[in-house]
């Protein structure tokens, strides 16, 4: 008998994924999770019927919400991560010696104890000594910091179930209010394909476009996401994503990378222009 995972993108298309067996499977206080290993994508991290993240294309989504934000500013020394239970974005952002210290905020425990058992290609920086674990709700976390992080990822779901509050006017001007003036916040924003991802994707949008000065999206090609055309938010208190990135500063680090490199990083900012043209309602 044949295993298959189905996610439905809509309720007329699908994603169906053959699979090898189903390793983990538990219910948390906040949702369903479920790994899988799969035979073209590997290990598949699912919540609650949702695909997170696939060993074959995660690199696409960590890369580009780690090493933009650190080529606009390779000085970040201070972190917080707000979701990222997986721990990639925690991988990535160890590899930067310059960081001295991560706060990583995830509301789900079961998340990152599954990860660290199932899913060591992105977990295994978890352990990492400058790295604190906190698990708590990140609206809670945030609303009690000032001026303390050079770089903000939230990482989280989608807008809804343990997520829905990192989507939030709120949440987002409690971001600016813990940054530093040259703090730089990224957060994975959504799809720009199908008209329930647009619409989430518009009203976060909306909403960091209040909250900061400087308001940007970018964009990546992800394989397994609805869609395959994935959106970013970068936001700051005055720092220009493009005009003000520090490529010969961040070329010094000498990561290899699987996806971003410093063209990419100017290219992502430069939308199609039915995207520009949703960003703009």
């Amino acid at each position: 008998m044949e295993l298959w995972f189905s996610e439905m993108h809509t309720q007329n298309v699908r994603l169906d994924i053959k699979l090898e067996k189903h390793l983990f499977s538990g219910q948390s206080d906040y949702q369903r999770i479920d790994i899988y290993e799969s035979l073209e994508y590997g290990r598949i991290l699912i919540l609650d019927g949702f695909t997170m993240l696939t060993e074959k294309d995660e690199f696409i989504y960590h890369d580009m919400l780690s090493h933009v934000p650190m080529a606009v500013n390779p000085d970040i020394q201070r972190v917080l991560i707000i979701g990222a239970g997986d721990g990639g974005m925690v991988r990535e952002l160890a590899r930067y010696p310059s960081i001295k210290q991560m706060d990583m905020v995830e509301i789900d425990k079961m998340v990152v104890d599954a990860c660290r058992e199932f899913l060591p290609q992105t977990a295994h920086a978890l352990d990492d000594p400058r790295l604190n674990l906190y698990f708590e709700d990140g609206l809670k976390f945030v609303r009690t910091k000032q001026n303390e992080y050079d770089l903000i990822v939230v990482d989280s779901t989608d807008p809804f179930g343990p997520g829905e509050g990192l989507f939030t006017k709120e949440f987002y001007g409690n971001c600016y209010n813990a940054m530093t003036e040259q703090g730089i916040m990224v957060n994975q924003l959504g799809g720009t394909f199908y008209d329930h991802d647009i619409l989430s994707m518009q009203r976060a949008f909306g909403k960091i476009k209040g909250a900061f000065p400087v308001a940007r999206a970018y964009q990546a090609n992800t394989y397994t996401y609805p869609g395959g055309h994935w959106l970013f938010g970068f936001a700051t208190k005055s720092a220009h994503p493009v005009r003000d990135a520090k490529f010969d500063q961040w070329l010094k680090f000498g990561l290899i990378t699987r996806y971003y490199n410093t063209k990419l990083h100017m290219g992502a900012f430069a939308l199609p222009t039915h995207v520009l043209n949703l960003l703009e309602v």
